[in-house]
């Protein structure tokens, strides 16, 4: 089944092909009816392609050299096998994809594989590509134009250019100022250093390494905070902090040009974005991210260039592990950030953190937590939860000390987290009784011969 658009736009073809008394009707015949239309005019300019100028190099075209019928011939205008091809081509795309009707964007794509008629051709020539059609229709991705060296970009361009951060990375920004971001306590120290090298000329992209559960996307989040807040120095004012999504950038990705277009993009808009900043989590992900079977271009070979020149700032963070096994070993990336060292904090300072963090709990459970619970879960979660780190883990006790202690409550009654709240839930965590959560190591000691009995 047609689109009503699409039917149209095949009626118009036909209309202008006999009203011209053309003998065939053509491949060119089609798109510049197609033209015509809203959708694929979208389609077109979102391509940067000059749909006026095409449509006019189309029009020439066809008065030149398409033959005519004599007045008294009793033939009518035909079509092309060009032109049956492109729409058996177009409505079998469409019956594979479990699509009930065909629209004039499938027409436009099954159209390019008629490489050899003029109307392909003038479409590369206006540098549209198959896969810059395919790339707006699937995912609403514009094809990027980076600008010339110390030349804004152009207003239209940054309208378009907005689309692929929207798809493939998040504004900090805009979470902090909807308050969709934690504050960040204490790490002082790491976030002078990152927002010194921020300020660098070359090679200004810090790089946070630590253990799992440190807080490095915390320190991200907290710079975004203070820039929204205007708490930074002069040289990162106005700036905006954009966290890479991997997975949407991957995501139905088939072969090497997808994902190579998409980050493309991505790279050239934040390039021309004045003051913006890329946070790439994990980073270690995007060394073989993309490439294809044998290839060797992948994410980290795209990015290096805009990173060297200083043209895109960049904040990674990453584990030792990976940065010993992987991140280190791509010598020329490694080279292009500052490696920020993200130590533990003591129990003392994750004290602290769930200080600054209580509100939110409170707010999120509607109970309220002592200072004693806050306390207890720092040291508890230190002392028997052994395979993670802090604050990550006592931040979890605290959490689902919290919902525990909701789940369990009566209607009237008024929920506080105490102590026994925050020991339970670390003996669960832990997987050891209740009884030897709080116990000192000295108290341990002697209950074990009778606890060995």
């Amino acid at each position: 089944m047609l689109s009503r658009e699409l039917e149209i736009c095949l009626s118009n073809a036909l209309v202008r092909a006999r009203e011209s008394r053309h003998e065939f009707l053509t491949a060119e015949h089609l798109l510049l009816a197609l033209t015509s239309s809203p959708v694929v005019t979208e389609i077109l300019a979102a391509c940067e392609a000059d749909v006026d100028d095409l449509a006019r190099a189309l029009e020439e075209h066809l008065e030149e050299t398409m033959p005519t019928l004599g007045v008294e011939a009793d033939r009518q205008t035909r079509p092309t096998r060009a032109f049956d091809r492109i729409l058996k081509r177009a409505m079998a795309h469409v019956q594979n994809s479990g699509v009930k009707e065909v629209s004039s964007a499938n027409v436009l794509v099954a159209l390019f594989a008629e490489n050899q008629t003029f109307a392909v051709s003038e479409l590369n020539r206006q540098g549209v590509t198959r896969l810059d059609v395919v790339n707006y229709i699937s995912h609403g991705i514009s094809r990027a134009k980076p600008s010339p060296a110390g030349e804004p970009a152009e207003d239209d361009a940054d309208a378009r250019g907005k689309r692929a951060l929207e798809t493939y990375a998040a504004n900090l920004n805009e979470r902090a100022r909807n308050g969709r971001i934690d504050p960040l306590v204490g790490r002082a120290g790491e976030v002078e250093r990152a927002m010194q090298v921020l300020g660098r000329r070359r090679k200004n992209n810090p790089l946070f390494v630590g253990d799992a559960g440190v807080g490095k996307t915390a320190l991200a989040e907290g710079l975004a905070l203070m820039m929204v807040s205007d708490d930074v120095p002069p040289s990162l004012d106005g700036c905006t902090l954009y966290a890479l999504d991997m997975g949407a950038l991957l995501a139905g990705t088939r072969y090497r040009g997808d994902f190579e277009k998409r980050l493309k993009a991505l790279v050239n808009e934040l390039a021309e974005e004045e003051g913006a900043i890329l946070f790439i989590d994990e980073i270690h992900t995007v060394i073989g991210a993309g490439a294809a079977s044998g290839g060797m271009l992948d994410a980290s070979n795209i990015i290096k260039p805009v990173l060297a020149n200083g043209d895109l700032r960049c904040i990674g963070s990453t584990t030792y592990k990976e940065y010993r096994g992987v991140f280190e070993r791509d010598r020329a990336l490694a080279r292009r950030f500052q490696k920020i060292d993200v130590p533990e904090p003591t129990v003392e300072e994750t004290y602290e953190i769930l200080c600054g963090l209580k509100s939110r709990f409170e707010d999120h459970h509607k109970t309220s937590y002592n200072d004693d619970a806050l306390r207890a879960a720092a040291e508890l979660s230190a002392r028997h939860i052994g395979d993670r780190c802090l604050p990550d883990k006592a931040i979890d006790v605290v959490d689902e000390a919290g919902a525990r202690l909701k789940l369990n409550a009566t209607e009237d009654e008024e929920l506080i987290v105490d102590v026994g709240q925050v020991e339970a839930v670390v003996a669960q965590m832990a997987g050891i009784p209740p009884r030897t959560v709080s116990a000192s190591d000295r108290e341990l000691l002697e209950q074990l011969e009778s606890n060995l009995k």
